[in-house]
């Protein structure tokens, strides 16, 4: 007969008003104390605050783990904002950072609940754990594949209700069976060894015979086996404490353990808040421009706003299966980029800090002119990698060269530094007190870079970089955001950045204008001949859209199916190609004519950028104004798109 288990009222949660009140207090001084430490994530601060209200004012009332995710490129302040929220919180001793991975080398364990227990994450109380660079972690490979994973795969369990299954029984039965046959064999040697002592026949000295004292179960178990006992069964002693226990009295022990099963239940971690946190390429994909150090920052931050949950789910789509995606839930904090003006504060923020530093440790008084914050910049950002190359530049042109006029302060004692820095000259100029000077020539190392580019590549380069906006500027009517000739390359390179286009069919076909331009517009003005291979990513470009304009899109009526299936729903693709190499040949040809038609424009753009290495929106707007063409002026987060809204009327 099946017995129902008796119900029992839960008892009501009792509120400590008093305790809420000093929490909530204390968040909004951890909320000022982080924007202070941060720069340019205000808003994601004050989501994480928000999110983990109800786990730090009442934890009790929570039946599962609040899961909170963290994504942005690299540098933002992902891992370091957790970690400095951790030590605010006052959480160190309940806080585990954990990388999980899908390599032997990545670590010696093979599942989330060894490493909770090991961190004494296991007694059900508030804890903070952080999964870092959870992009490693992924079950799907590139081609669509499983990856073949067996480790870690409670962490799925652990967000799905919070609850880890434990191995205890198996371990537990395998400490009292051993407890048990050790002190069974021992009572036998004990017997044997009354038997010889009794036997008048033996020579066996009563003395040397062993005695109750000899009892293992007798001996104290010792701080290593005191410390798995404490996980194992959750003794609330301390571990000194139970390593003077005997092993009879930790036998004791197991066996009340096991008499009350609720050692055998899982570890419940609805009280546990779970931060995830991780880079995705998928979702940001100016993400691999690394090494880009002159595009404006703006203009990066303002495509990484574009980003959603919905794009974090297909990103995270690509590297998890569909149910464990599920199981990241829905509080997903997004990053930006970093803004110019985030780097700017970041950089005054860092000079401000040496100031204070040199006047504490030396008595000497600094002064730092924004000129120096410029040679920084132009030195230190790279947008996509955040800060770190920031403090490496400040410590390379800053902190380097100071401690040098540091030096010649004390030497001719005086307690005032003033810096400064030419640009046209290229010097370091140090005032030391009223009336002494020094220069240092310096030249930042990025600089030094730009400086390098030949004269006779850059002027190729400003006609290919200004064959893409004369394309842009006609087929669009947009000036494009920003134009480079000049960049930190040990090559002369140079970028047209564009806005964001809403692809139709039309659109399509003009980006693909516009890939090819540059190519074409360095025939047109150096002759077939003298074109470079600097075309080669620009075409890889159009040939991709192309390609997806006939395969995905089915935009030309001859292939209507979707010729990009695999398995069973594979097409021939193939059949698709003379029509693509068609398409890209026909669209080549007509954008020469846009070019040939605005030869003037294409040339005038092409001086200006070989004169500057650079030009904005604005710079282009007024040329094209010269030859009576419309060049649309829009900020970085602009949407050129179809009026589909007032069209359907």
């Amino acid at each position: 007969m099946l017995k129902l288990a008796k119900y029992t009222a839960m008892q009501p949660v009792k509120i400590d008003k008093i305790r809420i009140k000093e929490r909530s207090d204390a968040l909004e001084v951890i909320r000022l104390q982080l924007k202070r430490d941060f720069v340019g994530i205000d808003e994601i601060i004050d989501n994480l605050l928000e999110y983990i209200r109800i786990w730090y004012l009442m934890p009790e009332i929570l039946t599962r783990p609040i899961v909170l995710c963290l994504w942005g490129m690299t540098g933002v302040g992902k891992t370091d904002l957790v970690r400095r929220l951790v030590r605010y919180l006052d959480f160190q001793d309940r806080f585990a950072e954990v990388e999980l991975g899908n390599s032997d080398t990545t670590t010696w364990y093979s599942s989330v609940s060894t490493i909770l227990t090991m961190n004494d994450i296991v007694d059900g109380k508030p804890a903070i754990v952080l999964f870092d660079e959870i992009q490693r972690f992924n079950t799907i490979e590139p081609d669509g594949s499983p990856v073949p994973n067996t480790k870690f795969t409670d962490f799925w369990e652990l967000l799905s209700d919070g609850r880890l299954a434990k191995r205890t029984k198996e371990d537990l039965d395998t400490y009292v069976n051993s407890y048990l046959h050790n002190q069974r064999q021992r009572k036998k040697e004990l017997a044997k060894a009354a038997v010889a002592v009794n036997d008048k026949s033996t020579s066996t000295d009563k003395a040397d015979a062993p005695t109750v004292s000899d009892d293992p179960m007798l001996e104290e178990i010792g701080i290593w086996e005191a410390e798995s006992v404490k996980r194992l069964i959750g003794l609330e002693e301390s571990v000194v404490d139970i390593a003077e226990m005997t092993k009879g009295q930790i036998l004791e022990k197991m066996l009340e353990a096991k008499r009350r099963k609720k050692v055998y239940e899982p570890v419940d971690h609805s009280q546990t808040l779970i931060i995830i946190s991780g880079n995705l390429d998928e979702a940001f994909r100016m993400a691999t421009q690394t090494s880009e150090s002159d595009i404006d920052a703006d203009i990066f931050h303002a495509f990484t706003k574009k980003i959603t949950q919905v794009d974090i789910k297909n990103a995270l789509s690509r590297r998890f299966r569909p149910e464990q995606v599920a199981r990241f839930g829905n509080i997903h904090l997004i990053y930006g980029s970093l803004r110019h003006r985030d780097f700017e504060q970041l950089i005054d923020l860092e000079i401000k800090k040496i100031v204070a530093k040199t006047y504490e440790r030396f008595g000497i008084l600094l002064t730092v002119t924004q000129e120096v914050n410029k040679l920084i910049y132009r030195n230190g950002v790279f947008p996509v990698q955040g800060v770190r190359p920031v403090f490496s530049s400040i410590i390379d042109i800053l902190e380097t060269n100071l401690s040098k006029f540091i030096f010649e302060a004390a030497m001719r004692d005086t307690d005032r530094i003033s810096l400064d820095y030419s640009f046209e000259r290229q010097l370091i100029i140090a005032h030391l007190g009223a009336d002494e000077v020094m220069e240092l020539p310096y030249v930042g190392r990025i600089d030094k870079i730009r400086q390098s580019n030949i004269e006779s590549v850059v002027a190729n380069v400003s006609v290919h970089e200004a064959g893409h906006a004369v394309a842009y500027v006609v087929l669009f009517g947009l000036a494009p955001l920003q134009l480079k000739s000049k960049v930190a390359s040990s090559y002369a390179g140079g970028f047209t950045f564009p806005h964001q286009i809403y692809e139709t069919k039309d659109n399509m076909l003009k980006k693909i204008m516009v890939f090819l331009a540059g190519g074409l517009a360095e025939e047109l003005i150096f002759g077939a001949d003298n074109a470079t291979v600097g075309r080669s990513n620009d075409r890889e470009n159009a040939t991709i859209l192309a390609m997806e304009y006939i395969r995905v899109h089915g935009f030309n009526p001859s292939f209507q199916a979707n010729y990009t299936l695999e398995n069973q729903y594979n097409m021939d693709r193939y059949k698709t190609d003379n029509a693509i190499e068609t398409m890209v040949a026909k669209l080549a040809v007509d954008t020469y004519v846009v070019l040939e038609k605005n030869k003037d424009f294409l040339l005038a753009i092409s001086m200006k950028l070989k004169e500057t290495g650079s030009m904005e929106g604005k710079d282009v707007a007024e040329i094209a104004a010269t030859f009576e063409l419309e060049a649309a002026i829009h900020a970085e987060g602009y949407l050129h798109l179809y009026p589909y809204k007032d069209t359907l009327k």
